[in-house]
């Protein structure tokens, strides 16, 4: 399992890096990424008896990224009218 784990993050970060044009694409690599950290913590947490808790602030911390990256999403593309990230004007 943590093989898994540690395959899906570098995965993530492979297509993060590579898909660097498009913020949709970015936002859902970079979720991914979040979900297997996500694994990978549980399974750390759990294989020692620790408590739970870090992982709701975790998840809580996550889902504030997320909604975060989708509000950035829907104002880039209601102002420039698609989501590539090099035709955003306050980039240049």
């Amino acid at each position: 399992m943590l093989f898994t784990s540690s395959l899906m993050f570098f995965s993530g970060v492979s297509v993060f890096v590579s898909k660097r044009k498009h913020l949709l694409l970015m936002l859902l690599s970079l979720e991914f990424i979040v979900l297997s950290l996500y694994l990978l913590i549980s399974l750390y947490v759990n294989s020692f008896n620790y408590e739970y808790f870090f992982l709701m602030i975790f998840l809580t911390m996550s889902v504030c990224e997320g909604a975060l990256g989708l509000a950035i999403l829907v104002t880039m593309i209601r102002s420039c009218g698609n989501d590539y990230v090099l035709t955003f004007s306050s980039l240049w």
